[in-house]
């Protein structure tokens, strides 16, 4: 039996738009989000006054957003929600080709299968940023993944495109580890949620880009 269908966590797909209730899921997912939050600003504020160390992650700067973003069931079925009931059609249709987009890219790395076939699609420009960033913000901040909650950094904004750029001689950027740190308790809430719910945890963690797809029921979305 496919994945989603085991869970018993996923919406259904046919409710769309504002009216859209609130599933408890998501309840729970986002009250996960809230004790991150307060988590890792107080490991921040922690940070400044006791060791005078200062994140530099402001908004405008999405270089972490390239890179690959792993998030569980429960993120991805709260993330889909909110893109169906906040998001335009309009929007939704712009995210939906920036999402496969992402998926042509990764199946065209070296060792991948073949690109999904697609004459109207021109990757030669494509920067492989997560689908959900527009105009270099996050479009669903909302209800992004623990995984982007807890990233902070102190270096130079332009060591984070280090790691995604073959050609750069950049050091690697200082990632703030206790802020990670201070968001690892919530994130085996989350783990011992999905497994009380009958799932192997593990089976549950993809990729954002190929979760989405998934959830908003695309027909290039991987099979489980």
């Amino acid at each position: 039996m496919p994945l989603l269908e085991m869970s018993g966590l996923a919406a259904a797909r046919k409710e769309w738009g504002a009216e859209m209730p609130i599933a408890p899921e998501e309840n729970f997912v986002n009250n996960v989000y809230s004790s991150v939050d307060a988590a890792t600003a107080c490991e921040l504020l922690r940070l400044r006054n006791e060791d005078g160390v200062v994140s530099s992650c402001k908004s405008g700067c999405c270089h972490c957003c390239r890179y690959h973003i792993l998030t569980n069931i429960s993120e991805a079925q709260t993330l889909a929600q909110y893109v169906k009931r906040e998001l335009s059609a309009e929007q939704i249709d712009d995210l939906r080709l920036r999402t496969r987009q992402w998926h042509e890219w990764d199946n065209s790395r070296p060792g991948r299968p073949s690109a999904i076939v697609n004459e109207q699609t021109d990757l030669s420009n494509y920067e492989h940023c997560c689908p959900l960033v527009v105009n270099g913000a996050c479009s669903v901040y909302p209800v992004r993944p623990v995984v982007c909650r807890a990233h902070f950094v102190s270096s130079h904004p332009r060591y984070c495109n280090a790691p995604n750029d073959p050609g750069s001689g950049e050091d690697a950027p200082v990632v703030l580890k206790s802020v990670v740190a201070a968001a690892g308790p919530f994130s085996l809430v989350m783990r011992d949620h999905i497994e009380e719910n009958g799932l192997d945890f593990s089976r549950t963690l993809m990729l954002l880009p190929q979760w989405l797809a998934i959830e908003m029921g695309w027909d290039f979305a991987i099979a489980l």
